[in-house]
């Protein structure tokens, strides 16, 4: 070992690790998948709240995981020094639709397989995923379920009002009953025959009751 090699640096040896127009053509492969992403996420969400940012994060992670993998295979050293400083790394934030986890991971496979070489299978397995996902995720139901809430003032306004609901769906089903002095509320499963809420106002119209109210109802919330 010579007194050059001691100071010998691989810094700038490091530079042309990484062929310079594999990573310009990887990098704008990573964005147009991961805005094609973004595009899938946006015309499938059925959430509550839309989140813009999440979106802006699909491209962006798309993007990162590309230039990790380049860095990665460029360098096996780097690759074991990469795995340590990740596994480090902890996220707190809590995803709220199980659907956003496929998303994530789809973006993160999308980069690792550009990084490798593997354009063919990222761009004709994006479009089949966003495909499925378009027709699978969007497809609507013939019988959504509701809830139906209604208050009543005695026993025979219950079995009337029951009555009614169950004439007017295709299925009734008491899901919850709350007894107070003169005052019965009712939680019933329904599906409608048809998308036609009017019998809602015939309902609250009925003698002894005093309330009812119609929400949709998809197993995690109401609203």
């Amino acid at each position: 070992m010579t007194f050059n090699d001691i100071f010998k640096s691989s810094f700038l040896e490091n530079i042309t690790s990484v062929n310079l127009l594999d990573m310009c053509i990887s990098m704008v492969l990573a964005f147009g998948i991961g805005l094609f992403i973004f595009l899938i996420y946006k015309k499938t969400y059925s959430g509550v709240m839309y989140s813009s940012s999440f979106g802006v994060t699909l491209v962006a992670l798309t993007m990162i995981s590309t230039l990790v993998i380049l860095a990665v295979t460029s360098n096996v050293v780097l690759s074991l020094g990469m795995v340590g400083a990740l596994s480090i790394v902890r996220f707190r934030t809590a995803i709220k639709e199980p659907l956003d986890i496929a998303f994530l991971f789809w973006s993160i496979a999308v980069g690792i397989v550009l990084a490798s070489g593997m354009i063919p299978l990222a761009v004709i397995g994006s479009v089949v995923i966003g495909i499925i996902l378009l027709v699978f995720v969007n497809r609507k139901s013939h019988s959504n379920p509701y809830i139906v809430v209604v208050s009543c003032e005695g026993n025979d306004s219950e079995k009337r009002a029951i009555e009614y609901v169950k004439a007017q769906t295709l299925r009734c089903v008491t899901k919850g009953k709350t007894v107070q002095k003169n005052q019965i509320e009712l939680n019933l499963e329904i599906r409608l025959k048809e998308d036609n809420t009017d019998f809602i106002n015939a309902l609250s119209e009925m003698d002894g009751v005093n309330s009812a109210v119609l929400v949709s109802y998809n197993g995690d919330y109401m609203g």
